[in-house]
């Protein structure tokens, strides 16, 4: 091999390098997490001497220090999201901002029933009225539905008729089959309902089935929690989700899922492992995913700095 090759060669060599360090320079933009709970497993909040592992001060320090710069809040019971949404000076220090829905649950015993449930579509009511410290609800869920027929559910019918007419968001565990049908459930048939598909499937749709529901629902976002196939090798996407997420960066989310309390114990790594994934990500995809999809769906400053 002549100089003049090797020389080629070590560049190649070393340009390579770069862009595979260049890749996993992690993303230190801020985040928004959209599918965070605040259950009573964390902090019970009405009664006299609350049993509470993880209250408020611990809880917005780790979104502090994780650069997570607002949350999407759905507990049960709803007192925890109101807890959040009340702390106005606390979350004001924190730098973040509560984008509180309601959920349908009171207890666990309402997961598996609520789309038949009146009092759960009376206690909806009842929420929206009343509002919380940092405003209006601004969606319904995180709802399950174990089997998708019940997506046809009398309440569950009522309600997503209920979201599109008042323009709520929808954050729905369910699989592709019910969102199909939750979506013939609205006045525009989907094509208007906001609707936030938490992990983005978490049985697994293939990405071509993904894909296929984006195209029908223009509204239709995807949370990445749990979602499986998503990483690969090193933690990076796996290339036909990295493929999709280039083809629709505007609709995807993260979200840390504190459905029970190892979910906060571990809150750091969940937020590092996305900000490593996101790093392999061009710089304006990854700011899209992060935080500004979240940010220009409720409201407020994309353009907010990293707290980190």
């Amino acid at each position: 091999m002549g100089s003049g090759a090797r020389l080629s060669g070590l560049v190649a060599l070393g340009l390579a390098l770069m862009g595979r360090a260049f890749a996993q320079t992690p993303y230190a933009g801020p985040l928004f997490d959209a599918h965070l709970h605040y259950n009573d497993e964390a902090c019970v909040h009405d009664t006299p001497s609350p049993g509470c592992p993880h209250p408020l001060t611990d809880v917005l320090e780790r979104m502090q220090r994780n650069g997570v710069r607002a949350v999407l809040a759905n507990s049960r019971p709803n007192a925890g999201t109101l807890a959040l949404a009340g702390a106005r000076e606390q979350t004001r220090a924190a730098g973040v901002t509560v984008v509180p829905f309601v959920r349908l649950y009171r207890n666990r015993a309402d997961y598996s029933g609520w789309f038949a449930d009146g009092t759960i579509a009376e206690m909806v009511q009842t929420e929206l009225a009343r509002g919380t410290p940092a405003g209006a609800y601004r969606g319904l869920g995180e709802f399950h539905l174990y089997d998708s027929a019940n997506a046809n559910g009398p309440v569950a019918k009522q309600l997503m008729a209920l979201a599109e007419q008042k323009d709520l968001a929808i954050l729905a565990h369910v699989d592709d089959v019910a969102i199909d049908l939750l979506m013939a459930n609205t006045p525009s048939k989907g094509q208007k309902q906001l609707l936030i598909w938490a992990h983005t499937g978490i049985s697994g749709a293939p990405v071509a089935r993904v894909d296929e529901l984006f195209a029908r629902y223009p509204r239709l976002m995807g949370e990445l929690s749990y979602r499986p196939g998503l990483t690969c090798d090193g933690g990076q996407l796996c290339p036909e989700w990295r493929a999709l997420l280039l083809k629709y960066p505007e609709r995807f989310m993260i979200g840390s899922d504190t459905w029970v309390n190892q979910r906060w114990l571990y809150y750091d790594e969940l937020m590092q492992g996305y900000r490593a994934w996101l790093g392999g990500l061009p710089a304006d995809v990854a700011r899209r995913i992060a935080w500004n999809n979240g940010a220009q769906l409720f409201g407020f400053n994309q353009n907010a700095p990293a707290t980190r």
